[in-house]
């Protein structure tokens, strides 16, 4: 007779009769997991479609727009989307500075005991230095270092002045830059609050090392034009377009050309944008519903056959196919394969929109709360269907699958129990059983040594 394992036993028997349960549960735990997982994925895919919309909407039109002078010499122009193409006139009189100021021969001196010095520009800001406070390494005098280094990081300065110790020939200066450009950058040092000393004296005498200037242009010839003049070198005076100058002219000069067109590639890229946007969630939707192969062993995928999914495809089928205005996307060179896939013909796109001026943004629209309106207004609209964090459908479906797996969860700690029941029950008889057998097989040791064989 074999010898009784009690765990052995005990296992095999209350495995057996839980093993039926335990596979359902764990077939039920792994289909939860895998559609909680691509949940997130089709929720991650919609964002960020619905990014790309916001991305797009955020431009006051798909249409845009270049600038570019008749010369690159003087300066660069940009253009936005508000622009209006045509041609203007500029000269460039004067372009804006910095202010510089030096100050020669300061003293190494003690630490001053008076009052501090004020850093004022001209455009009515200003702060206060302490000096008796600069002594950085308590030696009691104050060197040049530690007074650039306190208008630095006084307070109130934020960039307002900058100060550095600059060494030529042996000689060393204070210079303090603006940090503004233009006329309003101007700095004026009062130290009228110091004891009367060397370093008052200096600090009293600066050096213009760069005068505070502003940038002057005309809108047109010069003197006879518009003239602008402001504290910077880059100007929008011209609606929808900047414009940055980096050499004045010489009078007399013939203004530069700023010619503002359509810019194709420009309004390209921006359809290109939606085309990838919704070819990459198209991408995601194959991923997560494709077919099942028995030939290879693949497993279809979760929303093969789902028909929420299935209707969100189509819906964003036919949003993309809609007419707007009489207009649709297809009129602008957007078209969808047999697969779904959108691609651009950029040369239809071009002559669509000499065709129909504004009727690009016309099918496009706006993805807006306020201003919803074409094709991506419709598509975000949608997207609340799923992606809405209280209704929608991505809420919805997370909700179940969580209550699902919390079902399965206390189905699994139940099935625990009963196992362990089945377990401990077994091996208590086994155990029973093995004693039995080993006092059976003492007693036969016995008989045996009493009645030997002949």
């Amino acid at each position: 007779m074999a010898d009784i394992n009690p765990t052995s036993m005990a296992t095999q028997l209350a495995t057996a009769y839980t093993q039926s349960a335990q596979s359902l549960i764990t077939t039920q735990t792994k289909t939860a997991q895998t559609s909680s997982t691509a949940l997130t994925k089709l929720q991650s895919a919609l964002r960020a479609f619905e990014s790309s919309l916001t991305g797009l909407s955020g431009k006051s039109s798909l249409q845009q727009y270049a600038a570019s002078f008749s010369s690159t010499a003087y300066g660069t122009a940009t253009a936005s989307s508000t622009a209006q193409p045509g041609n203007y006139s500029v000269f460039v009189e004067q372009l804006a500075t910095s202010n510089q100021v030096a100050y020669a021969d300061l003293p190494a001196v003690p630490v001053a005991t008076g009052g501090p010095i004020n850093v004022n520009l001209a455009d009515g800001s200003s702060f206060s230095v302490n000096l008796s406070a600069a002594d950085q390494d308590g030696d009691g005098t104050l060197s040049q270092a530690e007074i650039a280094r306190s208008i630095n990081q006084a307070a109130g300065n934020g960039g307002k002045v900058t100060a550095m110790i600059v060494t030529v020939g042996g000689s060393s200066q204070l210079v303090m830059s603006s940090g503004q450009s233009g006329q309003n950058g101007a700095i004026t040092l009062d130290a009228s609050g110091l004891p009367a000393s060397t370093l008052k004296t200096s600090l009293s005498t600066p050096t213009q090392l760069v005068a505070a200037q502003d940038a002057v242009i005309w809108l047109g010839a010069q003197n006879t034009g518009i003239k602008v003049q402001q504290g910077s070198n880059t100007f929008t005076s011209i609606p929808g377009v900047s414009m940055t100058f980096t050499q004045k002219m010489n009078t007399g000069d013939t203004p530069l050309t700023l010619t503002v067109a359509s810019d194709s590639s420009g309004t390209a890229a921006n359809v290109k944008t939606f085309v990838d946007a919704y070819n990459t969630l198209e991408k995601a939707l194959d991923d997560l519903t494709k077919a099942g192969d028995a030939k290879t062993g693949t497993d279809a995928a979760v929303f093969a056959s789902d028909s929420g999914v299935r209707a969100l495809r189509d819906r964003l089928s036919s949003t993309i196919r809609q007419s707007f205005g009489g207009l649709r996307l297809m009129d602008f060179g957007v078209s969808a394969d047999r697969y779904g896939v959108l691609s651009l013909d950029t040369t239809k796109l071009n002559n669509a929109m000499a065709a129909h001026p504004g009727g690009l943004d016309q099918v496009f629209g706006k993805a807006s709360l306020t201003t919803s309106s074409g094709v991506m207004g419709s598509l975000d609209k949608y997207m609340d269907v799923w992606l809405n964090s209280a209704t929608g459908q991505i809420k919805n479906r997370q909700t179940s699958v969580q209550q699902t797996q919390k079902s399965l969860t206390d189905r699994q700690t139940r099935l625990d129990a009963q196992y362990n029941n089945f377990y401990q029950r077994y091996l208590q008889q086994f155990s029973q059983l093995q004693t039995l057998q080993s006092q059976m097989s003492q007693t036969s040791g016995l008989m045996s040594n009493l009645f030997p064989s002949a």
